[in-house]
């Protein structure tokens, strides 16, 4: 920290703040921390900040400022970027699209004094969802060289980073999401949703998902025309597939039985409504919606990508199903829609191991000790202390 102020400054960019997994992990750790800290958040999409909505009235948060953070990574655009980067205690980035950052960081580093750099990486988009891009592998090696920690939260995502981006291994931390757990496990209200209640007798399978091509939803609808009519699909998130969702429930007769509710700000309000959590993607590393779904005490199918097959308690197991396959994933919801007592048994044991391996308590304090023995190790200069943060 700086002699100036004993108040530590983190500077956060993120290429959209919108309600993701990253977005609502970093919330998270903001309202733990209060007024300890002083963050600095960049959206490299202003008009996508739908995360900030969950951030509360304590922490002490401005929006700084800041380049773009996308385009051609030319000297002099790294240049602005590491001179917008001066005068913090902490630099944390998030995903590919905050890595021109990085390499502004290891290039200008030492010329304008920067506080050391942690990198987070949480998975991929579309357009690396099945295989990773050569060149894109490349820029990352080199952008990462001088970053203080690469943080994963899954064992895949850490794999990646040792034996594909070359990262040493004393660079590389693995910290699991975490959730409060106790309050995805209280029962819920019943009209938790405008518009939209659950009626005696009805069962609903649940999903928490942006409405995006990689989390293949198309695949839960068409799953829906195997189930019974009292079984219904609701699906809390935003997207660009959401016409297409309801277009696709239409053509099959499913328009009265398939919810899309929108955006849901506190989900374990609904949660507890599901009676299965169901997820189709063909990309993910360590869905922190699963770990919501097990808290809730809910029996999951999804596919064994990432984590997922680890994630989940053994009982859960045989619910999971190859990637892709969608006959597979009616099947394994059919099977479970028809046996109650086997949806309790799973979701018992699913709740069990939440509570035991994946409390936010437990990754609150493993990211405090990473950031604060960071800037413990580094202090701010009395240069980068003087320069104005968060200007181009």
């Amino acid at each position: 920290m700086s002699a100036k102020s004993t108040t530590p400054k983190i500077l956060h960019l993120h290429s959209t703040f919108d309600a993701g997994g990253k977005e609502l992990r970093n919330v998270r750790l903001i309202n733990a921390w209060g007024k300890e800290v002083d963050h600095a958040i960049v959206s490299g999409d202003l008009d996508r900040r739908g995360a900030a909505h969950m951030i509360g009235k304590a922490p002490r948060i401005n929006w700084p400022k800041f380049p773009p953070l996308t385009g051609n990574p030319t000297p002099g655009r790294l240049a602005k970027l590491a001179r917008a980067m001066a005068g913090y205690d902490l630099i944390c980035t998030y995903n590919w699209g905050a890595i021109d950052a990085v390499m502004a960081h290891t290039v200008f580093a030492d010329a304008y004094k920067l506080a050391p750099l942690v990198h987070h990486e949480d998975g991929f988009n579309e357009d690396e969802a099945k295989r990773l891009k050569r060149r894109r592998n490349w820029y990352r090696r080199i952008a990462l060289g001088r970053c203080a920690a690469l943080v994963v939260p899954s064992a895949t995502l850490e794999d990646i980073a040792l034996n594909i981006w070359d990262q040493p291994r004393t660079r590389v931390r693995r910290i699991p999401n975490g959730i409060d757990t106790r309050a995805f496990a209280a029962s819920p209200k019943r009209d938790v949703l405008p518009g939209l209640l659950k009626h005696k007798g009805e069962f609903w399978i649940g999903s928490l998902a942006g409405l995006r091509k990689v989390k293949q939803l198309d695949m839960l609808v068409t799953a829906m025309a195997r189930l019974p009519d009292e079984w219904h699909l609701v699906i809390a998130g935003e997207g660009p597939e959401r016409e297409g969702l309801l277009a696709q429930a239409e053509a099959l007769g499913l328009e009265d039985r398939v919810h899309l509710p929108g955006f849901v700000k506190e989900p374990q309000k609904l949660i507890g409504h599901f009676d299965i959590f169901a997820l189709s993607s063909h990309s993910e590393q360590f869905p922190i919606s699963v770990v919501e779904a097990m808290a809730a005490g809910l029996p999951v199918v999804a596919p064994r990508v990432g984590d997922i097959g680890s994630m989940v308690a053994s009982e859960n197991g045989p619910s999971l199903v190859a990637e892709g396959d969608g006959a597979g994933l009616a099947e394994s919801l059919l099977k479970l829609a028809s046996d109650g007592p086997e949806r309790k048994r799973i979701g018992q044991a699913n709740k069990q191991k939440a509570r035991a391996e994946y409390d936010e308590q437990r990754m609150i304090e493993r990211y405090r000790a990473l950031y604060w023995g960071l800037m413990q190790k580094y202090p701010r200069s009395a240069a980068g202390a003087d320069q104005e943060a968060g200007t181009a």
